[in-house]
């Protein structure tokens, strides 16, 4: 299965974000730098993400590809050990600011690469994205800096479908999934925080958050699972 890496651009420093005042050196061409997200309106659970507009109805859509992505945790991982470079915090960009981040588990290290992010045995978090690298950060992000929030947070991409639409699942399609699995990812509202690395995404794919892994080979287990041909029930932003 082809696994995503979140997308995570950097952020401006904490004095930027209140002054309104940008960076010192600006931002690289095309990259984001959204600061503090208004907390006006935010839905639940995910700050600074606007509701939909009033009055709007879901649209059911057929033929969409559903894959999970996960926080690693570094103490479920043994084995050979890897010592990664990369930046201290979020607040740098790939190529500067580089430095020893640590000696961590192998598996635990490609599992961030494929995932994003994870939890290291300290706490804190080993982050990775395509144009920053892997960074130590406080939190799993989404692509605008917030907290990744497990069961709600979902990818796509900004192109298929933009920040903020919502949707959920209505039927978990042609994929061999059980029922217990299939009920977990149709009961919540997802919403659309986060954006595929590019080239893992696609017309029909999404990706749900679906929280740290909860023990060795999680990735054999029923609920590490894709699903092909879902019906979604879509409310735009």
């Amino acid at each position: 299965m082809v696994r995503r890496a979140v997308l995570l651009l950097a952020v401006t420093l904490l004095a930027a974000c209140t002054s309104g005042t940008p960076s010192p050196g600006g931002t690289a061409p095309g990259e984001k730098t959204p600061g503090h997200p208004p907390q006006t309106g935010a839905l639940p659970g995910i700050s600074g993400v606007p509701p939909p507009a009033a009055g709007r109805s879901p649209v059911p859509s057929t033929g969409w590809e559903v894959t999970v992505y996960y926080t690693a945790v570094a103490t479920l991982h043994g084995g050979a050990s890897q010592q990664v470079t990369g930046c201290p915090t979020i607040d740098c960009r790939k190529g500067r600011d580089q430095r020893d981040l640590g000696t961590f588990p192998a598996s635990f290290v490609k599992a961030v690469k494929d995932e994003g992010t994870g939890r290291t045995a300290d706490g804190q978090y080993l982050n990775w994205s395509y144009d920053t690298g892997y960074w130590m950060d406080t939190a799993p992000r989404d692509t605008a800096g917030r907290p990744l929030v497990p069961w709600v947070s979902a990818a796509a991409d900004g192109d298929v479908l933009p920040a903020g639409t919502r949707f959920s699942v209505l039927r978990c399609g042609t994929a061999e999934v059980t029922a217990a699995v299939c009920a977990r990812l149709k009961a919540p509202t997802w919403t659309i925080v986060d954006e595929f690395t590019p080239g893992l995404g696609g017309s029909k794919h999404v990706d749900v958050y679906i929280g740290e892994e909860t023990g060795p080979g999680f990735t054999d287990s029923d609920l590490y699972t894709t699903l092909e041909g879902a019906t979604l029930s879509v409310l735009r932003a």
